[in-house]
């Protein structure tokens, strides 16, 4: 073996070692990107979960939106007020308490109460369902299909299957939003927290057509916005909707409802 050779090829390879490591140090020291401080400061009060609910794209988009101030400290929507707070000391500034905010799944169309065209058999997936017209199994084609799309979207074991339709676990949801995004119905929408009452329903049907599929649907009758002194219930299209800035739990829509699908709610 020529030890000639040998120490040639070693003084080589320490060469180009070195000339590589000093180019990789003048063109990173060239080209490196600037790391705000106050953004790194924020993203850490983020939780990290990354679900877009507060409209960026993860937390990193978000992190970059409030610093920059095209967001709000509060913006984050499972952080909610703690998180919030932490920003809020990070930038200097006061974090507005916000009203907590649920999901919610506007139907009452569980296995008692809708008709059932047929028995279904096949992909477990409300999305996949709804590409094919006529494949819903429920006589309703307004109400929850039942085959739980948004369960399996909801990061936070906040959605479940009750008896054939979505039911959100209020105290575990964290407003990401997911289930809306994802449902193919877009029967899930966002309520207060602390809204004693709801409409579980979301058919635009006709009061017969709904009487003949569903036990329990807005049939469009008009007698709770008759009912109501506050003014914080009205006819979209043919389902009620309330309005919770105005509400005040009376509970006098839902006595009066004789579908019963008014509901009131106790924490």
């Amino acid at each position: 073996m020529n030890i000639t050779l040998i120490l040639i090829a070693a003084a080589v390879v320490a060469a180009t070692g070195i000339v590589v490591g000093l180019g990789l140090g003048i063109f990173g020291e060239k080209f490196k990107v600037e790391v705000d401080e106050r953004e790194a400061a924020v993203r850490a009060c983020l939780p990290g979960n990354n679900c877009g609910g507060c409209g960026y794209p993860g937390c990193d988009g978000l992190a970059k939106a409030i610093n920059e101030g095209r967001a709000p400290v509060n913006a984050c929507p499972v952080g909610q007020q703690p998180v919030a707070d932490a920003i809020a000391e990070v930038m200097g500034v006061k974090a507005e308490a916000g009203v907590r905010k649920v999901a919610y799944v506007r139907c009452s169309g569980d296995c008692q109460k809708v008709v059932a065209k047929f028995s279904y058999t096949g992909i477990e997936d409300c999305n996949a369902l709804a590409v094919v017209p006529g494949l819903d199994d429920k006589g309703c084609g307004f109400g929850c299909m039942g085959h739980g799309a948004c369960v399996k979207a909801c990061k936070f074991d906040a959605m479940h299957l009750v008896n054939g339709i979505a039911r959100v676990d209020a105290d575990k949801c964290t407003a990401c939003m997911a289930c809306v995004k994802t449902c193919p119905q877009k029967i899930i929408t966002m309520v207060p927290y602390d809204a004693k009452v709801k409409v579980a329903c979301a058919s635009q049907a006709r009061g017969k057509a709904v009487m003949n599929v569903c036990k329990a649907g807005c049939i469009a009758c008009t007698l709770c916005t008759k009912q109501c002194e506050f003014d914080a219930i009205h006819m979209d299209g043919n389902v009620a909707v309330i309005d919770y800035e105005k509400c005040t739990a009376c509970g006098a829509c839902a006595a009066k409802c004789p579908r019963k699908v008014i509901h009131m709610v106790e924490k």
